[in-house]
């Protein structure tokens, strides 16, 4: 199987878990995974050694030390991703990373094969991606206004200047000082822009713009609305009690000169570029996008027309670069490789980009090639397969010690949704600089099947409560791996923990970027 191809409804995986019921009770699971893999219960100790062994493999982390990620401490906050992610240099001390670690049955050196590595937990994938992307020292370039949106500030933005830089008017109407009523002068008054306006006498008024610097000495504006005038007498009167300092902008209301406006990390939004301009700036000092590509592998695929022969339509090309640019990434054009394994390790030995997306070819069917030319290549696996489902055979590795990311989706369409929000999502948010967003919860409306032991990831709908009731997520169908319908009209996925989730339980939910 190549990791591409949905299963069959009438081939759906068959699962005992031992210790429930005679041998021949059976249940069928739906379809939940690309890439089927025996369920077995096992105890927690078995599950700890299982993660701590593809650890080891993954990052050579030797399976006799303590491991950050014992997967006894169920609180992924808790865990300690502090660690480099490459082993230390030969000799490393007591404690340290070995040079190598030990592992019955597999090879010496290259990558481990899919059958011999157990998967990590969603959380800890997560989270080594996200320590992964924040590796490196990021570089910074300045860029106009006009080019900075959807960057990621590299330095904090300051205030140049106090915001307002003068006492304005936050109304048109008239500007007064003293006690009313007020003799006024003809003319067009007080224009923004206008330049020093001068002191402004007690017992008098003088017309005012929106925007328009206060004269010295005026105590109040008087909104048009709220203003009588008595033209013949060229006198003001105000219809409501005059408050001092009403409707008036004072200087610095908003900051001060040298004020922290907004720290490194932040996402240029339409509105920070508004921001940087009313406190002086021309440019922003900030991170480089991350430049990605995809590799779309699989001979099967079409790029146009309808399915036919045995071929099926690529959905990942059109679908990967508008969304990896949505997350802050230069994308080149998709390349389309087929299953070419000499072309594929031509482009993973020669790319100048920063993170490398393929698509397919992580399973271990007869020309699923992205494993044997990683160990081909010397590349360093660190994540290879994850407990979710879909997207099970995902993997992420480094293709040289300075060099750049490789994220192996699976070839289904779903699946590898997983694989991006999972993987790439994470990872690039760290070598774009951002601030990683905190995790929120909602519950579901309705129960939601889970996978006996794996994480489950399901495209919700936000739905708001009526009644007092709270807002809630809604499961979508058409969830399996090679669907792509159900997260069309989604806005968020829900991760479902092992054993699924009860009508009203509180789920965390990934938000999906036309949120």
């Amino acid at each position: 199987m190549t990791g591409r191809e949905p299963i069959p409804a009438a081939e759906a995986p068959t699962v005992r878990l031992s210790g429930m019921g005679t041998p021949g009770d059976f249940f069928v699971l739906p379809e939940l995974d690309d890439c089927p893999v025996p369920a077995r219960k096992t105890s927690s100790a078995e599950d700890e050694r299982a993660v701590e062994q593809a650890l080891a493999l993954a990052n050579r982390v030797s399976p006799h030390e303590p491991s950050p990620y014992d997967s006894s401490r169920h609180d992924s906050s808790r865990h300690d991703f502090s660690a480099p992610l490459s082993p230390e240099p030969s000799g490393a001390t007591a404690g340290g990373f070995a040079r190598e670690a030990p592992a019955r049955d597999v090879p010496a050196r290259g990558v481990t094969p899919a059958h011999l590595s157990p998967a990590v937990t969603w959380e800890q994938a997560r989270a080594l991606a996200v320590r992964a992307g924040r590796g490196g020292t990021h570089a910074a370039i300045r860029l106009p206004l006009d080019r900075a949106l959807g960057h990621v500030l590299a330095e904090g933005l300051t205030a140049l200047t106090d915001l307002p830089s003068f006492d304005t008017s936050a109304m048109d109407g008239w500007a007064v000082t003293g006690p009313g009523p007020w003799h006024f002068h003809g003319g067009s008054g007080l224009l923004a822009g206008d330049g020093g306006p001068g002191r402004l006498p007690d017992g008098e008024a003088v017309r005012i713009a929106t925007g328009a610097r206060i004269p010295v000495e005026a105590t109040a504006v008087i909104r048009s609305e709220h203003a009588e005038v008595d033209e013949a007498k060229g006198m003001l009167h105000a219809r409501r009690a005059v408050v001092p300092g009403q409707d008036i902008r004072p200087r610095a209301q908003e900051c001060r000169t040298g004020e922290q406006l907004l720290s490194p990390g932040t996402l240029v939004t339409p509105a920070v570029l508004g921001l940087a301009a009313a406190a002086g700036y021309d440019a922003l000092v900030v991170v480089p996008r991350p430049r990605v590509e995809v590799l779309v592998l699989g001979d099967e695929l079409l790029t146009s027309g309808l399915p036919h022969g045995g071929h099926i339509r690529d959905a990942l090309g059109p679908m990967l670069g508008p969304w990896l640019r949505a997350a802050g990434a230069d994308v080149a054009e998709p390349r389309r490789l087929g299953d070419d394994a000499g072309a594929l390790r031509r482009a993973l030995t020669s790319t100048d980009a920063d993170l490398v997306l393929t698509t397919g070819g992580t399973a271990a069917g007869p020309v699923d090639h992205v494993h044997p030319i990683l160990a081909e290549i010397g590349a360093e696996l660190v994540v290879d397969g994850v407990a979710v489902r879909p997207g099970h055979p995902m993997l992420l590795a480094r293709l040289a010690p300075d060099g750049p990311w490789l994220v192996g989706l699976p070839g289904n369409p779903l699946a590898a949704v997983s694989g991006l929000l999972t993987l790439a999502l994470p990872l690039l948010g760290g070598l774009a600089g951002r601030v990683e967003q905190e995790p929120y919860r909602a519950p579901v409306q309705e129960a939601v099947q889970g996978h006996p032991h794996d994480t489950r990831l399901v495209p919700v709908v936000h739905r708001a409560g009526r009644g007092g009731a709270r807002d809630h997520a809604v499961p979508l169908r058409y969830n399996g791996p090679a669907m792509l319908r159900g997260i069309a009209t989604a806005d968020g996925m829900a991760v479902v923990e092992p054993g699924g989730a009860r009508p009203g339980a509180e789920v965390e939910i990934l938000d999906l970027p036309w949120a």
